[in-house]
């Protein structure tokens, strides 16, 4: 068959988003936050993030057809984030991406949208060569992952055994008074300070738990650490010097994030690490990962920013994937799964 087109539906968490691929190119990619609706809170609310999917979901999926000139009739098949995010969220999409199945009679996917970010960096590099290993950094997931086939076959080498990277910068934005989302803040902040003014830890790089968990993450300690040593300072009087402070924490993350990486690609003897989630963003750790894998000899693929955070390329693309691979579509009761394992790629 000629390159398959997939409508790509995403709400996991706080963006509504639809997109449409055709084969490695994207043909459209619309994306419509409620993140401000939010930041007054200092997090995510479900209910709001829910409300603002259904009522989004029609105008942007149009929108995604209409700026690739399309019509459903054009579409080969719909994939949809099935998991892992929040069980409201999931509902609004995946019920929608259902009735639109139905109406067009297309096949449906319901994808695991961590693997999305994953599949969608090929739209930029390309085909995965074989034995890739893949980084995942997000709000909620830090994970490493081995790639034997990204439509049929992928292993988890390591995970967060605790807060996630991107909910550790979250948490230390909020005690440094930065509005959500914090990262963005950090990021900027991080720029102008310097890497190595405080002692950061590294979880579970050093002594027994190192050997115990080569792979596997931990940043609680790290937030931990940070707070308590700004706690410190104020309670002392002193002013906080919030750019070394930022700095120090991305430099620590960053480490522990890509020197456990390119660890992993040595041991599974692999070239080619591929990062994504919305904490790839971070301009810290895309050096860090950068000057890392040059030096082991790694080629490191991070996709452009507009795709680190979650958008319907992702999901169309996997969806590319699993078509082109004779994946059998999803059974149209198919149910969400906030929690879907990091193995599942599709329902």
């Amino acid at each position: 068959m000629s390159e398959p087109i997939v409508l790509g539906i995403e709400s996991t968490c706080d963006e509504t988003a639809a997109a449409i691929v055709r084969g490695r190119t994207l043909v459209s990619n619309v994306v419509a936050s409620s993140m401000d609706e939010h930041a007054r809170y200092g997090g995510v609310i479900p209910e709001i993030a829910s409300r603002a999917h259904a009522e989004a979901f029609v105008p942007v999926v149009s929108k995604a057809l209409a700026d690739a000139d399309m019509s459903l009739a054009d579409i080969d098949a719909i994939a949809v984030s099935a998991g892992p995010g929040l069980a409201g969220c999931l509902a609004v999409g995946v019920s929608g991406a259902k009735a639109l199945a139905w109406a067009s009679g297309k096949p449906i996917y319901g994808i695991n949208h961590v693997i999305g970010h994953i599949a969608v960096t090929q739209l930029q590099f390309g085909a995965f060569p074989p034995d890739t290993l893949a980084l995942i950094v997000s709000g909620g997931h830090t994970s490493l992952l081995h790639v034997k086939d990204v439509a049929r076959h992928v292993d988890v080498v390591g995970t967060t055994l605790d807060d996630a990277a991107g909910e550790c910068f979250d948490k230390i934005a909020r005690l440094l008074g930065f509005p959500y989302p914090g990262g963005p803040h950090i990021d900027r902040h991080g720029q102008l300070g310097d890497p190595h003014a405080i002692k950061v830890p590294q979880g579970l790089t050093k002594g027994k738990a190192g050997k115990e968990h080569p792979y596997d993450f931990s940043f609680s300690g790290v937030k931990t650490a940070v707070a308590r040593w700004v706690e410190a300072e104020r309670a002392a009087g002193h002013e906080i010097p919030v750019d070394d402070v930022c700095a120090s924490l991305a430099d620590s993350v960053a480490s522990v994030l890509a020197n456990k990486a390119i660890r992993g690609c040595k041991e599974y003897g692999s070239e080619t690490l591929i990062v994504g989630g919305g904490f790839s963003a971070n301009s810290q750790l895309r050096a860090k990962l950068l000057e890392v894998g040059e030096a082991n000899g790694v080629e490191v693929r991070i996709p452009q920013l507009k795709l680190c955070t979650d958008n319907g390329a992702m999901v169309a693309t996997l969806g590319v994937n699993l078509v082109e691979a004779g994946v059998r579509p999803s059974p149209m009761d198919f149910s969400i799964d906030s929690a879907m394992p990091m193995d599942v790629i599709s329902v």
